[in-house]
């Protein structure tokens, strides 16, 4: 299968990773490509600059956000947040219409420095922000309730941990249940259609405070019933 994956940063690299090393076809999409190789510094959080990562993924392609879209049936939003609804906006409506994104991504608001807040809570969601500006996109929100490396390998934990899924399309969910449990996941929790992806995107506090107490971003939530 062959994805694009819409972001240059370390949740789009893992993934795009993890996707390849799954066999699928991976293409990272940016918004300028020779500005994104010319980087020499690594990012805040200490990665490096996407052209070294690359030299040792190189059968992940990078290209614009449009031609990654053109080239790929199925899209992923691994921006730091609204972005995307720009990006999308830019592309050609036939690119886009009728596939499936999977948004893992969190409404980060960097406006006030660190740790983030959310740009979008409460009464809406990024999740339903992009599938009423994009109705003929199929959006399904996952993965956003955890870090890079889970989502790629939740067996990195030693215990079983869980995943949310949120959606209108029940197609487009169980092709992405099944993504997931290629990843390794055990079947997800079905939160409903997209609206539910408010309680998922609003995990995010809980989780920058138990990453401030934890000293470590690899724990995951659990569902005890």
């Amino acid at each position: 299968m062959k994805f694009a994956v819409f972001g240059t940063g370390m949740v789009g690299r893992t993934i795009a990773n993890r996707l390849n090393e799954l066999g699928h076809d991976v293409t990272i999409g940016t918004r300028d490509v020779s500005a994104t190789l010319a980087r020499t510094e690594g990012d805040s959080y200490g990665n490096p600059p996407f052209s070294e990562w690359q030299v040792q993924h190189s059968t992940i392609a990078l290209a614009s956000f449009s031609d990654a879209s053109n080239t790929s049936d199925y899209l992923i939003n691994a921006t730091s947040g609204e972005s995307i609804l720009t990006i999308l906006s830019d592309i050609d409506e036939a690119m886009i219409t009728g596939k499936i994104l999977i948004d893992i991504a969190n409404p980060l608001d960097f406006s006030n420095g660190m740790p983030p807040s959310l740009s979008v809570v409460n009464t809406d969601s990024l999740g339903e922000k992009i599938q009423r500006n994009f109705p003929d996109i199929k959006v399904v929100k996952t993965l956003n309730t955890m870090n890079a490396d889970l989502m790629a390998n939740p067996m990195l934990l030693n215990q079983a941990h869980d995943v949310f899924i949120s959606g209108d399309d029940a197609d487009a969910k169980q092709f992405v249940i099944e993504l997931l449990q290629s990843f390794g996941w055990q079947e997800p929790i079905d939160l409903g259609g997209i609206t539910s992806a408010r309680g998922t995107e609003m995990i995010l506090p809980i989780w920058l405070q138990l990453y401030s107490v934890l000293q470590t971003p690899m724990f995951n939530f659990k569902v005890v019933r």
